[in-house]
């Protein structure tokens, strides 16, 4: 019989020989000297098993990231509000002199808000024009739609238009044609 390096000894070898299986109780008689089956454990702490579970590195990635942008999001932004309340403050009220307009982006009182009037978004007057312009155009578009249907109408009703279409033709047959007609042209004298 082949002796491994664990072998039984002692009382609790005996034990250990009796639970390894029934190799071990075949092999009572040498108590001293059994195989038995030794089951090798890292650390020896907790559970033999090993549990398979997914993987936390996309939970991990996204978090890493959302912080990275909130960082580099948060700390800029907040530096500028924190800097235009502390150096520029809000606006005070002043009396206007005779010559002067006031430009619509002076009439905010928070730095920020007068940034973006003037940089951003466009003025009341500018927002007007523009509504002017796309009311012209739409005008514009419905008085050629009134006028087109009246000159359908008119012609339905009196039927005095040959109505006239463009047919697009290749270069190739019109060249045959005219070499055609210039052929009846100069056979029959036309």
């Amino acid at each position: 019989m082949r002796i491994s390096p664990f072998t039984c000894r002692g009382k609790m070898s005996v034990l250990s020989c009796l639970r390894s299986g029934s190799s071990a109780l075949k092999n009572a008689s040498n108590a001293g000297k059994c195989m038995t089956l030794v089951k090798r454990e890292m650390g020896s702490h907790g559970p033999a098993k090993m549990f398979i579970t997914p993987s936390r590195w996309q939970w991990h990635k996204f978090k890493d990231m959302f912080h990275f942008y909130v960082v580099l999001g948060l700390i800029p932004v907040g530096l500028i509000v924190f800097a235009s309340n502390v150096l520029v403050g809000p606006a005070k009220l002043a009396p206007i002199p005779e010559d002067y307009v006031p430009k619509n982006w002076e009439y905010y009182s928070h730095p920020i808000s007068r940034f973006l009037a003037r940089y951003v978004y466009t003025s009341h007057q500018q927002d007007y024009e523009k509504y002017l312009h796309f009311m012209y155009e739409e005008n514009e578009k419905k008085q050629m739609r009134l006028l087109e249907k009246k000159v359908r109408d008119l012609m339905a009703e009196r039927g005095d238009t040959q109505a006239y279409y463009y047919r697009p033709i290749l270069t190739k047959y019109h060249q045959m044609v005219r070499e055609q007609y210039q052929n009846l042209k100069d056979t029959r004298g036309l």
